[in-house]
């Protein structure tokens, strides 16, 4: 008569062989590699809106796709479109936290 013991070392064996035979069968696990987040280059992120500027008595609009930005002055309004223009998936992401 078999014990306990005996019964419980048996399965253990053949989990352990049947997990065997399928790691080699598919080939060793892998750890799945992190997915990196699409960044567009600088000429696609800014081909993505149409950017105007509309020059008022005091300040100005700057209208970056649908969303209308104002501007208290000029000065203001160029700095923000230079840095837009240097660096546009940064300005986008920043931009976008502040308007939704």
């Amino acid at each position: 008569m078999l014990t306990s013991e005996v019964l419980s070392g048996c399965k253990n064996n053949l989990k352990q062989n049947k997990m065997e035979q399928v790691e080699r069968e598919r080939g060793p696990m892998v750890e799945p590699s992190p997915i990196e987040e699409y960044r567009p280059s600088r000429i696609e992120a800014l081909q993505q809106h149409e950017i105007r500027i509309r020059f008022l008595s005091r300040g100005c609009i700057v209208s970056v796709g649908c969303k209308d930005i104002a501007f208290e002055n000029i000065s203001e309004a160029l700095g923000a479109f230079n840095l837009y223009v240097t660096n546009p998936y940064e300005e986008q992401q920043k931009w976008r936290k502040i308007l939704e």
